[in-house]
């Protein structure tokens, strides 16, 4: 059945607790794209440089990388509504003290704290999506997927409206929508059961050691170097207003949203996931070559196209992270966040490094371009490992579908 369908079971069809967290989700992924619109602005009333506001990405996502292998250890502990809400109370506290800060350095730790509320909340809203969701896993992902799209599109416009006026207006926005989401999180989700088993701080690493889930996270990492790349460093080479960056930036999202829940599930059906995504990831690293060699007119569309390629990644990757391996959902999932976010730290970090060092502001995306590549050669090198061990494990993750799972 198609997940999109409204019918009983459809995405349309959901319990009050999903959709609360679904929108939390949403605004916690807005967290994510809200800084693009305004990076040039945060460094110039910060008189900081494109290399030290570029820290704001790589302290939120190495923190949130690092509190993958803590979440899980929470949550079956705690369980997973009080630690949705310690997340969200987490953001709403940091991402209204950055928009006080007086200096990058304020800015930058603000930002990693933001990284572990964030981190707490989003892994846990997929498994909490994924354990309370009517029609199963594959409602859910699109359900979550969905929420990630929205999020990444509504970020970079809630960014360049509000931070037109001022570059601590998106962050006072963040916090205030943040408080309301864990108003709703606090009404309408009831604490659900915990795990049988509690999860270790080593369970994650543990479960790299399975080969199919290993090499997801090899190729996620690669992938991720070149999504990051494209959203943290091309609104220096953009180099517009809020409004116009905001603009493109919401283009972008919209076109990650729709491939993602839309046009993503009709490609890996028609012709398999893994095809798909070395297909998807060949078309991204070609895009952003253009990218970073076109006029600005041509490095704007291919800002919003890639948009498309990075929709599908996401899906078929977040399937690929909860099928492929033997350990359970939650445990799988937090090593697989735990490579890849890895990533999302480095590329904002190096981007503008490599462009210094080179004194080429190509250079960066021609490396982007190779990482997305060696994402694919990962992808066709472990092919049939992929396939043939998700389709084996399809059985067992059904299973577990029909029970509520917490952590990553």
């Amino acid at each position: 059945m198609d997940p999109l369908d409204a019918g009983a079971g459809g995405i349309l069809r959901q319990p009050k607790a999903v959709w609360a967290t679904a929108g939390a989700s949403v605004v916690a992924f807005m967290g994510i794209g809200l800084v693009d619109p305004i990076l040039p602005s945060i460094a110039s009333g910060l008189n900081a440089t494109a290399g030290q506001v570029s820290l704001l990405f790589t302290s939120y996502f190495l923190i949130t990388a690092v509190a993958m292998l803590v979440t899980g250890f929470v949550s079956s502990r705690i369980g997973g509504r009080r630690t949705l809400l310690l997340g969200l109370a987490f953001v709403v506290v940091f991402a209204g003290l950055a928009g006080t800060s007086g200096s990058v350095g304020e800015l930058v730790g603000f930002r990693a704290g933001w990284g572990l509320g964030n981190a707490l909340f989003v892994s846990t809203a997929l498994a909490v999506i994924v354990g309370a969701a009517a029609g199963g896993s594959a409602a859910a992902i699109v359900l979550y997927e969905s929420a990630l799209g929205l999020g990444m599109a509504c970020g970079p416009l809630l960014g360049a409206l509000l931070g037109d006026a001022s570059w601590r207006y998106p962050f006072f926005g963040t916090a205030f929508l943040m408080a309301v989401g864990f108003l709703c999180i606090a009404v309408f989700l009831r604490e659900q059961p915990r795990p049988a088993r509690k999860t270790s701080l080593l369970d994650p690493i543990r479960a790299l050691g399975h080969g199919g889930l290993a090499s997801t996270a090899v190729s996620a990492f690669f992938y991720n170097y070149t999504f990051f790349t494209v959203l943290a460093f091309t609104p220096f080479v953009l180099d517009m207003s809020p409004y116009r960056s905001g603009a493109v930036f919401f283009a972008w999202g919209v076109l990650l949203a729709v491939f993602s829940v839309i046009v993503a599930p009709r490609l890996q059906k028609r012709f398999g996931s893994l095809t798909v995504l070395g297909g998807s990831l060949v078309l991204l690293a070609a895009d952003v070559l253009v990218l970073g060699y076109g006029d600005h007119t041509t490095a704007v569309v291919c800002t919003i196209l890639s948009g498309a390629s990075i929709g599908v990644n996401n899906t078929v990757y977040t399937e690929l992270a909860l099928g492929v391996s033997d350990a359970p959902r939650p445990v799988a999932s937090a090593g697989y966040n735990f490579v890849r976010w890895f990533a999302a730290a480095a590329a904002p970090f190096f981007a503008p490094r490599i462009e210094e060092w080179t004194g080429s502001p190509r250079i960066p995306f021609v490396v982007a371009a190779v990482t997305a590549v060696a994402g694919a050669l990962v992808v066709v090198v472990r092919r049939k490992a992929l396939s043939d061990e998700a389709e084996e494990l399809e059985t067992r993750h059904t299973t577990e579908d029909s029970v509520t799972v917490f952590a990553n």
